[in-house]
């Protein structure tokens, strides 16, 4: 794993508060910052020498009905369905609608591939995959695209106080 040594002042602002929150919430992995960007799944997983399902990836929906962002939370190995997602956060009727990159800066305050799982300008609805709980590790972005920390499926569903759900697309044998 390539990390850049840098002191929590010198860290992007997105970082300082995802450190600020695990802090409070008592999590004992600060992030730490790669030397290079991480803003896919693939790259996370590269540059921390882990599988990509151990990557905990951030996919920011928009609810309509309200504009409030939907966060779900699955491996890096996955593709999410939306159906699935839409028929556990819509009201009857409601749809989900793709987030740009101004309505995820907007509403979570981080940009995509930097979107962490907590400390969020704006509380989104947040739903965590079951198949992440295939990994005792996982890995989840800081704040940044440089920016990552460690965790467990177990931590991860404390931190955010989200709950598990089957929100995947089945995988190909």
């Amino acid at each position: 794993m390539s990390e850049a040594p840098l002191n929590s002042v010198d860290r992007p602002p997105g970082v300082q508060r995802v450190t600020a929150a695990l802090a409070a919430l008592g999590h004992p992995h600060p992030p730490v910052m790669l030397s290079d960007a991480a803003r896919t799944a693939q790259q996370a997983a590269d540059a921390l020498g882990v599988a990509l399902g151990q990557i905990a990836k951030s996919i920011i929906f928009r609810r309509k009905t309200d504009d409030v962002a939907v966060l779900v939370i699955t491996s890096g190995d996955l593709r999410v369905d939306e159906k699935k997602v839409q028929a556990i956060v819509c009201a009857e009727g409601g749809k989900l609608g793709r987030a740009d990159a101004d309505f995820v800066k907007d509403k979570t305050g981080f940009s995509i591939g930097g979107v962490s799982p907590l400390a969020h300008a704006t509380p989104p609805v947040t739903l965590i995959d079951d198949q992440l709980f295939r990994f005792g590790e996982i890995w989840a972005a800081a704040g940044h695209p440089h920016g990552v920390f460690r965790l467990t499926p177990h931590d991860l569903q404390h931190l955010t106080g989200a709950p598990v759900h089957d929100v995947t697309v089945p995988a190909i044998p």
